[in-house]
């Protein structure tokens, strides 16, 4: 169990989905200080093993994990777990960093994309919520542009890997690829087919996941009147999501200092040659960290309008990078309450 001399007690509760995979990844590869790993996951994986710098490692129970005082705690396991455990390991003085739903939209817990509002994480914070994927790659985009030419309105349509819906996603898709017969985890058929229906619906006919680009963009950016409206769609990618996006900008622009703007965002890059056929696409983003922006294009209708498509490894900086990027900071901010 013990990985370093130095380093952070880590939990990764989720470890065997995921998410939680590739956050061990991702520590292992950006060689994040780590003493002794936890992998957490619920009692029906006893037994199982993850890998972590070439040490194959037991995986144990919450309970377990929380005999340990660990120092930090990535919770990777869904809504519910958060909610039932999180506070358990910030009662015993660990930081946690949630990547479900469960805490983004509280007032009291910040919901941080490290290049954009990591500053919003205070000293008293404890508990850290990891926006949701199609958010993360939205607002790194946004930030820049909304410093410069203040946007007012955001629409946006994602293209949606089903990889965001875990292992079951995937195998559905397999299953259907290779004729056999699939265990649904979507309402429809998904190979061969696009599903404009990500989560559940709500009274007001959006989805959950298209509010919460709605709802997280605002709390994100710092600014109650951005407005966002979304259309979620899931369609047969292994990997990745994309994002068609039409913004109304305050600010007169031209496309020049557009990409001006962008290129000077940390993590992102821009792809934009459409003569050549360069273009950001999840094949070419996928187990890459950054964020990817094309087809940077004004409006037809409206001059203040600007055209944009972003892509990214919803699994990686859309969800475990993140995660990581946010308990590196909280590493050089010493904001960790243990040593």
């Amino acid at each position: 169990m013990a990985n370093s001399t130095h380093g952070r007690t880590l939990a990764v509760v989720g470890a065997t989905g995921l998410v939680g995979r590739a956050i061990l990844e991702g520590l292992a590869a950006r060689k994040f200080p780590v003493k002794k790993l936890l992998p957490v996951a619920s009692s029906r994986s006893k037994g199982m093993t993850v890998e972590f710098r070439g040490q194959d490692i037991a995986v144990m129970t919450v309970e377990e994990a929380l005999q340990h005082k660990p120092d930090l705690a990535l919770f990777s396991a869904g809504g519910d777990v958060s909610r039932q455990w999180a506070r358990a390991f910030t009662d015993i003085g660990a930081t946690v960093v949630d990547n479900s739903s469960a805490w983004r939209m509280d007032p009291e817990v910040p919901l941080v994309v490290p290049e954009v509002n990591a500053d919003s994480i205070r000293d008293e914070d404890m508990l850290v919520a990891n926006p949701n994927c199609s958010t993360i790659q939205l607002v790194m985009a946004l930030k820049p542009l909304h410093d410069r030419f203040l946007i007012r309105r955001a629409i946006v349509s994602t293209y949606q890997s089903v990889t965001g819906t875990g292992q079951a996603g995937i195998n559905q898709l397999e299953q259907e690829r290779n004729g056999t017969e699939a265990n649904r985890v979507y309402p429809h058929p998904i190979d061969k087919n696009c599903i404009p229906h990500c989560d559940v619906f709500l009274e007001n006919d959006f989805t959950k996941e298209e509010m919460k680009l709605h709802h997280e963009t605002k709390k994100i950016l710092n600014d109650t009147q951005v407005e966002v409206s979304a259309t979620a769609v899931r369609v047969p990618v292994v990997g990745g999501h994309s994002e068609s996006v039409y913004l109304e900008l305050e600010r007169s622009f031209s496309v020049p200092a557009v990409k001006e703007a962008l290129q000077l965002m940390p993590g992102l890059i821009i792809q934009d040659d459409p003569m050549a056929n360069i273009y950001p696409m999840p094949l070419k983003a996928a187990d890459k960290d950054e964020v990817f922006v094309g087809r940077i294009r004004r409006d037809l209708s409206h001059e203040q309008g600007l055209h944009l498509w972003i892509v990214s490894d919803n699994l990686r900086k859309g969800a475990a990078t993140n995660a990581i990027q946010i308990a590196e900071y909280l590493q050089r901010s010493g904001r960790f309450r243990k040593s």
